[in-house]
């Protein structure tokens, strides 16, 4: 699906927050992922882990421009309309399916089908919320489950998360897990729990300081090995 031979990625503040580009552009950038290979196969669950900067959403965010046509991306910024309701924000991810004139009117006045097909989706979803309510009154968790929901809304082949349940708890970040996994071919996800994707995922690959430092399918994994990663970040 995606092939990734001798990455360098930088960031540069003169581009913008968050502009990923090739290193070798503009030379005065910080070097954020350094000469990294990677293969990902179709209809793989891929975790991606590693300490704070270590670059992992950096890596992500390469990996949904370089698979955007066939992929749903779910990300830390949320990017969500505060002044808009559940209903709409969730909408969203829906708006490529639809005419403009189409996605005006139902911006105006929610469609039955619609709006049936998201209370649906908020239900599985655990959100127990109006649907007409504003997001800017929902609280970290369920905002997060917001998010989710129009990732989800977008109804495409490959899901791309950057930490989707960080503000949820591991009971609950299971369930929405496997809701993910039970609606889309391929997963790959950046996961802040180390347990989940160690346990959940087909394969875990570990990132630090920008360098690829562990690729391992599931049945070969060594805790032990992810452990010693993250102390040797602390003790450093």
């Amino acid at each position: 699906m995606l092939a990734i031979n001798n990455l360098n990625l930088h960031y540069d503040k003169k581009v913008g927050q968050g502009k990923v580009q090739d290193v070798r552009q503009i030379k005065s950038a910080t070097q954020v992922i350094f000469d990294l290979s990677l293969h990902v196969n179709a209809g793989e669950r891929l975790a991606i882990i590693g300490p704070s900067g270590a670059g992992k959403s950096t890596l992500l965010h390469y990996i949904y421009q370089a698979l955007k046509d066939q992929s749903a991306l779910c990300s830390q910024r949320q990017d969500l309309v505060d002044n808009l309701s559940i209903y709409h924000n969730i909408f969203m991810g829906a708006l490529a399916r639809h005419h403009w004139l189409v996605n005006l009117l139902n911006l105006l006045r929610p469609f039955k089908t619609e709006l049936n097909n998201i209370a649906s989706l908020c239900r599985q979803l655990e959100l127990d919320q109006p649907l007409s309510k504003k997001v800017e009154k929902l609280s970290g968790g369920q905002r997060q489950r917001v998010t989710l929901g129009r990732a989800l809304y977008q109804q495409q082949a490959v899901f791309i998360g950057d930490e989707p349940f960080s503000a949820l708890d591991p009971l609950m970040a299971k369930r929405l897990l496997n809701i993910v996994f039970a609606q889309h071919k391929s997963v790959i996800m950046v996961v802040h729990d180390r347990e989940l994707a160690m346990n959940y995922f087909d394969r875990v690959i570990a990132l630090d300081k920008g360098h690829l430092v562990l690729d391992s399918h599931k049945k070969t994994i060594k805790p032990q090995q992810i452990t010693a990663l993250y102390q040797q970040t602390t003790a450093t």
